[in-house]
């Protein structure tokens, strides 16, 4: 067991559900649904193949014999023609029609867009969990006073709920963006081997209706209602590229989370959860590292540059068709996937235990809102009689000898200073008067407010079970 290689995604990262939807059963099994349908849409609509063909064909799509296969590939070096023939060795009766009018990039391409828009269904199930999570924390902390920061430098004040709602806005375009993504997968159909379908004109005498009406019956079944206007031997490759900057986008946003996460947990100011016994670092004991907002980093950067593979995919395309497409899609694709999974599986699982010290944000908040309350205080100044101008030098040369102060380790005292110069025309007791955070933090509890009304609804929102990571 121990042997090989085996991919971390499988071993540590994806769910059993994800990694059972990229699996070989369900690809293999699909397959064989796939020539089900087609087998029985061509004896619906007059083709000789009878209902017992069908009948066998679809009482042997789970009984795959791997090992079969795998002999019949290596002497004929083609995987579709070596599962039509281990089917064949199941279904004796219906081992003459299995495939008929078909090319391999029927089941092939038709089973990948059944998987993938299975696939982003399930992710965007998980998105739909961490919105959940980080609603529930912005509603939280909608109003409890933080520092914010431009260029990563102290700014005016905003709140812990607030931020939050920047990153659920980050997933909620991605929400936007699977969904199109989705509304955009058309099933390919039996089209043949240049799209022309040449080979049922010739099954069906000529009706085009009839050959129109198979894709139709056939798309039905598997839960689509449209098909590609036109297409070459495959679907369109560029589709796999919209489907990969989605995954992307979702990684992004985990990636912009994650990260502002791990600073945060540099400041003590949020951390994400850790355990009872979880061990932190072989050599400090003391440490509680960002392990989890850490790892969703690493995958995200993986997917983030997996998705290059599909747009180079895509653009070599020759005419109908080139092969150089398969062994990178078999990798690329289901391994996005994966990963997305598995970081949104870490997201749900770090956004559902935050941990905000209050006493540490309070403390940072108290030493820089001096800084902050400046422009309040040189506006009551003046509304007290003092000069404008005069007000703001004294405001500015106080703050550079509280800044010079900081920077050697020692307290600010800005306001003390302001208090105690003659010629500011405010007294101590007006200076603290203009100390109350929550003077600072603008709209931010009505824009949570707001912006959370207007998320998904509660029905919409995907209960799943806790995630143990």
């Amino acid at each position: 067991m121990h042997d090989t290689y085996e991919s971390p995604l499988g071993t540590r990262y994806a769910s059993k559900q994800m990694q059972q939807l990229f699996s070989a059963d369900t690809r293999y099994q699909t397959w064989r649904k796939l020539w089900t349908e087609l087998a029985r849409a061509q004896h619906e609509l007059g083709l000789p193949i009878t209902a017992e063909q069908v009948a066998e064909l679809e009482a042997h799509i789970t009984d795959i014999d791997y090992e079969a296969e795998r002999e019949k590939e290596k002497e004929i070096r083609h995987d579709v023609m070596a599962h039509i023939y281990a089917y064949g060795l199941v279904c004796p009766n219906a081992k003459g029609i299995i495939h008929l009018g078909a090319t391999s990039c029927y089941v092939t391409d038709n089973a990948d867009l059944i998987i993938y828009r299975d696939g982003l269904k399930s992710i965007r199930n998980s998105i739909l969990t961490v919105i959940a999570n980080l609603a529930a924390f912005a509603d939280k902390y909608k109003a409890l006073p933080t520092l914010g920061y431009t260029h990563l430098q102290p700014a005016q004040l905003v709140t812990v709920g607030k931020r939050a709602c920047l990153w659920i806005q980050d997933l909620v375009m991605d929400l936007a963006e699977i969904d199109d993504v989705i509304r955009a997968i058309r099933f390919l159909g039996c089209r043949g081997t240049t799209g022309t379908e040449a080979s049922f004109l010739s099954l069906f005498n000529g009706d085009s209706e009839k050959i129109d009406e198979m894709n139709r019956r056939i798309a039905r079944a598997f839960g689509f209602t449209e098909l590609f206007d036109v297409c070459g031997q495959t679907y369109p490759r560029k589709l796999d590229s919209r489907i990969l900057n989605a995954l992307s986008s979702a990684a992004q946003s985990a990636y912009r989370f994650a990260n502002d996460i791990r600073l945060l947990q540099h400041m003590r100011q949020v951390e994400e959860p850790f355990e009872k016994d979880q061990v932190g670092s072989s050599a400090m004991a003391y440490k509680r590292n960002p392990m989890r907002s850490e790892r969703i980093c690493s995958l995200a950067r993986y997917v983030m540059a997996d998705a290059l593979n599909a747009p180079m995919t895509a653009s070599v395309q020759w005419f109908e068709r080139t092969l150089d497409d398969s062994a990178n899609r078999r990798i690329s694709l289901p391994e996005a996937f994966l990963a997305v999974d598995g970081i949104l599986r870490l997201m749900a699982n770090v956004s559902n235990g935050l941990h905000v010290n209050e006493k540490i944000i309070e403390r940072e908040v108290r030493e820089y809102l001096p800084f902050i309350a400046t422009e309040n205080l040189l506006m009551s100044a003046v509304k007290a009689g003092g000069d404008r101008q005069q007000m703001h030098e004294i405001i500015r040369r106080h703050s550079m000898d509280a800044t010079a102060r900081m920077k050697e380790g020692l307290p600010a005292h800005l306001l003390e200073e302001l208090g105690n110069d003659p010629e500011f025309v405010l007294n101590h007791e007006e200076i603290a008067e203009a100390l109350n955070p929550t003077d600072y933090i603008g709209r931010c509890p009505e824009q949570v407010d707001v912006f959370l009304g207007k998320l998904p609804s509660a029905e919409e929102i995907h209960q799943t079970e806790d995630i143990s990571l």
